[in-house]
């Protein structure tokens, strides 16, 4: 949607005035550093476009370009202030590459190959061919440093290697010390890490100056594996830290990776082999920075029958630790587990308890739980939602009381195997969930978050996906949401009413002033030209249009006396 105007005797430069909210604050940016969102891998995008209405009209960007090389498993990633001032999506694929695109017309931006992925047919055992980068990255904001893990081999598999890297999310360029080769540096009292046995599925996290990189095996939980969390610091990636289970096994390999507070790091573990006391598997560990485990039974929680669990393969890190606070409940501060033996436990934050009962249990799922869980807040309560049954997504509410209760609320099918995630309009309306019919309808849905009734129910042929992966979840930011498929970055967006530009003002000094109202929290681009006859693609895009009060938009040209004549447009994104 564009909408254009003129004005003699004015005069257009680039200005880049970027004012956009993420609880919706005007004036502040938007950015998706990581997995789920947030620390707590809660998986809420608070945005005030997508309403219930604005969601049933949700429509593909045919427009969006998008084209990637490789299978991709891990989440994208938004980030506002690239290149030109231009918003990115940030996405790697198992082949090694990564991407920089602009976020509104999906164009390659930057793009590097960090190296040869592994073939399947060189490692031990698995089920992703090639083996490259497969855990979401993380975006430090401050330094603007992109960071992920690499599966690399110099020699077509015969030499592999897990590499860190870090890199200026602008331009993609290798910082300085980088990449950390982690076969040479992570050790765990005697253990070492070996690379050809260790896959990095899940989520990468920062959190006091550390990137914390979680590893487990392979399918098919071949060869000698531990769980292993590597934590390096961004300043100095030469003083690596690691700590590994101290049994064989006990895979950190859930795709929502490492969980914070905000103060500690956590994360979840499968099953080890042949533990005869409790050595580290079937668990939701709390590590101090570092990372550092003290072994204390505050700082851990597996339940009474891990043994039984680990004789299963029934993990219980399947679905990763989940940060969630409940308000009126004793204690109030949780961590939620989910796994594959289909129950929800809920644990006291502040004192896990070791080997021991949770606070609260249910079980949520006939099927094992191997996506990422999200949780939101409405007028009603406290939400957790997953994927359960295999291809549904199931809502259970936590309920405020002392203790904390677990009551099912609602179930619905997806169409397929995604990892699901929110959006709210401020934080607790308007919730929506949505699901990704992964490796199998290959559609978008949306629920409603209190009922489970439909939002937005696939589209046309023209929502139609291609090349998901049962992992696979998606962001929302500014209007639109965006998914990482094999191949392909799709990008949705809510409905744009007409831009009518208003108020063309010349201010003191001779800039140009001119604003519009809209939707609150989409995006707008501003461009220009002296003759108003070229193709589109031909103006100059002048940058962001300013939002300084929800709907309120506005864009001023600071250079407004070098042309005798300019002719303006805007356009969202």
């Amino acid at each position: 949607m564009t909408q254009a105007i003129a004005q003699r005797s004015l005069v257009a430069a680039c200005v880049v005035l970027a004012a956009w909210g993420m609880d919706f604050a005007a004036n502040a940016a938007v950015n998706v550093p990581e997995h789920h969102n947030h620390d707590s891998r809660d998986g809420l995008y608070v945005d005030p476009a997508f309403t219930p209405s604005a969601a049933a009209a949700l429509k593909r960007d045919l427009a969006f370009g998008g084209g990637i090389s490789g299978n991709v498993y891990a989440q994208p990633l938004y980030i506002e202030g690239g290149p030109g001032g231009k918003a990115m999506i940030i996405t790697v694929t198992e082949s090694n590459n990564v991407y920089a695109l602009n976020a509104a017309d999906g164009s390659v931006i930057w793009h590097r190959n960090v190296g040869p992925s592994v073939p399947l047919s060189k490692l031990p055992c698995g089920d992703i061919d090639p083996l490259g980068i497969t855990g979401t990255p993380v975006v430090d904001l401050p330094s603007r440093t992109l960071l992920f893990d690499a599966m690399t081999t110099p020699d077509n598999g015969t030499t592999k290697k897990h590499l860190i890297y870090s890199m200026n999310v602008d331009t993609g360029t290798t910082n300085s010390g980088w990449p950390v080769d982690v076969n040479a540096t992570a050790t765990s009292g005697s253990t070492v890490f070996t690379s050809v046995t260790q896959n990095e599925r899940g989520a990468l996290a920062v959190l006091g100056g550390n990137v914390y990189v979680p590893y487990g095996g392979h399918a098919g939980d071949c060869g000698t594996y531990y769980g292993w969390v590597v934590g390096v610091p961004l300043n100095n990636p030469a003083a690596v830290m690691a700590w590994a289970t101290p049994a064989r096994g006990g895979g950190m390999w859930a795709v929502g990776g490492v969980a914070t507070d905000g103060i500690n790091p956590y994360i979840a573990t499968g099953n080890t082999f042949g533990a005869t006391v409790w050595s580290g598997g079937e668990a939701i560990i709390r590590f101090q920075p570092g990372p550092v485990f003290s072994n204390l039974t505050n700082d851990y929680w597996s339940p009474t029958n891990w043994m039984a669990l680990d004789g299963s393969d029934t993990d219980l890190g399947g679905s990763g630790a989940l940060i969630v606070d409940v308000p009126g409940a004793t204690p109030s501060k949780l961590v939620v587990s989910l796994g594959k033996d289909g129950n929800a436990y809920l644990l006291n934050r502040t004192n896990l308890g070791g080997v021991s009962v949770p606070v609260a249990q249910a079980a949520v799922s006939s099927a094992p739980i191997r996506q990422a869980a999200a949780s939101y807040r409405t007028a009603l309560g406290t939400y957790v939602v997953f994927c359960g049954n295999t291809t549904d997504l199931s809502a259970f509410r936590i309920n405020p009381t002392s203790p904390p209760t677990i009551t099912s609320v609602w179930t619905v099918s997806q169409g397929g195997s995604g990892s699901p995630f929110v959006t709210s309009t401020d934080g607790t309306n308007n919730a929506i969930v949505w699901g990704i019919g992964s490796e199998s309808d290959q559609r978008l849905h949306g629920f409603n978050g209190d009922t489970g009734a439909p939002v937005f129910s696939g589209g046309g042929a023209n929502e139609l996906m291609a090349g998901t992966r049962r992992f696979n979840t998606g962001i929302a930011a500014r209007g639109r949401i965006y998914i990482a498929n094999d191949s392909k970055v799709y990008a949705f967006t809510v409905p744009v009413p007409p831009i009518v530009l208003t108020n063309a003002t010349r201010l003191p000094g001779g800039a140009l002033q001119f604003s519009f109202t809209n939707v609150p929290g989409l995006s707008f681009t501003a461009f220009a030209t002296t003759n108003v006859t070229l193709r589109f693609t031909n103006w100059s895009q002048l940058g962001a249009v300013t939002e300084g009060s929800p709907g309120q938009f506005q864009f001023t040209d600071s250079q407004a006396t070098n042309y005798a004549e300019r002719f303006y447009r805007v356009r969202s994104p």
